[in-house]
């Protein structure tokens, strides 16, 4: 795996960012029956704050992004999306590595929500995130402060 990067996000971002969403994205939707190009444009737009939002860079290249949101006590990971040419590298594991060091400085659990039945559950529950709920679709897991 290469090293990365983050830079911040702007609102420039949002349209190649969206791509990247739905590359990686689209087959996970697919399985569970809920492809809807627009649905995931909208979801994404409402979701996208350039603020919170982070550019995942490898070298030069944007290889995804990331957000972590404050919520309340807690700090929520949200809009995590690489590029599937990214994937399966250890990127995905450094990136949220580094926000769980960032998270356990502060001393906040961190969230998450997750598509229910996707690849990115195992990933997550390697990373000491214990699932808390479910709905429908999406399944929420939480992963507690660990001790440096």
């Amino acid at each position: 795996m290469s090293p990365f990067t983050f830079a911040r996000a702007d609102e420039h971002d949002f349209e190649r960012l969206l791509l990247i969403r739905h590359a990686a994205m689209r087959p996970s939707l697919e399985q569970v029956g809920r492809w809807h190009p627009q649905r995931a444009r909208a979801r994404f737009r409402a979701a996208f704050s350039p603020a919170v939002t982070r550019l995942v860079l490898v070298g030069d290249t944007l290889a995804g992004c990331v957000a972590l949101k404050p919520q309340g006590g807690e700090l929520e990971v949200d809009q995590f999306y690489l590029d599937p040419r990214f994937q399966g590298s250890g990127l995905g594991s450094a990136v949220l590595r580094a926000l769980l060091a960032e998270a356990d400085a502060v001393g906040k659990p961190v969230v998450l929500t997750v598509l229910r039945d996707s690849a990115a559950i195992r990933f997550y529950e390697r990373h000491g995130f214990v699932q808390t709920g479910a709905e429908d679709w999406d399944l929420f897991y939480r992963r507690p402060v660990t001790a440096p």
